[in-house]
């Protein structure tokens, strides 16, 4: 299976989809998957026309992680790790919303790949894990820094440290999940999640999601500069008049993304 079979892209006009496509593996990731995710994840960010987009799994499951058993040849261990942090600092440095659609399993690289988009929306049926102690390994894929912001410290390592299963329900009351959904209603509801998104002032978004990541590492007159900064920015696109038009008229805005200064 080369990396175009392991991994799925397809649009639905702004939103790209990605399927990791390994369903008789849970769609554990081999080189190829690698290289797969980290191609799609560069064409969304690439393509302007691409608003918003969904990461999921193929078969029922998410992500099994990394797939321990697939033939490395004699790749460095640490070469190996900088190209799987490439991908994941792609995702991270990414304009767009991504939402993760989890079914089945999360566990490892799967779960931190999930806890690395915008927003997580899972069924009851979806199992969490920080699987990486079970395997004599510690975290990858950046579960190190994304687990302390998202639950604390004290959760963090417990989820780290055990490497125990979590449930939807218990991720959800962790604030490791935004929504859960019944099985049949998934689909649906991400779909029109990732349009509300997409349909979203794309500059603003962009900054806001800059400001949130990088609000957490500043002191509070760093976040206010950097704030007024990005206001700045959207004050310069048509979306922000565009917005205020639509208030005053009680209608809906449409926004565009256009540098609105001439």
């Amino acid at each position: 299976m080369d990396a175009s079979d392991a991994v799925l892209v397809s649009r639905d006009d702004p939103v790209l989809t990605i399927t990791l496509n390994r369903p008789h593996r849970k769609n554990a990731l081999d080189l190829a998957a690698w290289d797969g995710l980290h191609e799609a994840l560069r064409t969304a960010a690439s393509e302007e026309s691409v608003r918003a987009v969904v990461i999921t799994g193929a078969g029922g499951d998410f992500c099994a992680g990394a797939d321990l058993g697939s033939d490395v040849g004699d790749v460095h261990p640490l070469h190996q790790m900088h190209r799987i942090n490439d991908i994941a600092a792609t995702l991270h440095e990414m304009s767009e919303p991504v939402v993760a659609k989890v079914r089945g399993v999360a566990v490892g690289a799967g779960w931190n790949l999930a806890l690395g988009c915008d927003l997580v929306v899972a069924a009851p049926d979806a199992r969490f894990s920080q699987i990486f102690a079970r395997r004599g390994l510690s975290p990858d894929f950046g579960g190190s820094w994304l687990l302390p912001r998202a639950v604390g410290m004290q959760r963090a390592k417990r989820l780290a440290l055990l490497g125990e299963f979590v449930d939807a329900r218990e991720a959800l009351d962790l604030g490791l999940v935004a929504w859960v959904r019944p099985d049949d209603e998934l689909d649906v509801f991400v779909t029109d999640l990732a349009a509300r998104l997409a349909s979203g002032p794309p500059v603003a978004l962009a900054q806001t999601k800059a400001l949130l990541h990088a609000g957490a590492q500043q002191s509070f007159r760093e976040a206010l500069e950097n704030e007024a900064r990005a206001q700045a920015v959207n004050f310069a696109t048509e979306d922000a008049p565009a917005a205020r038009e639509a208030f005053v008229r009680k209608t809906e805005p449409t926004f565009t993304g256009r540098w609105g200064v001439r």
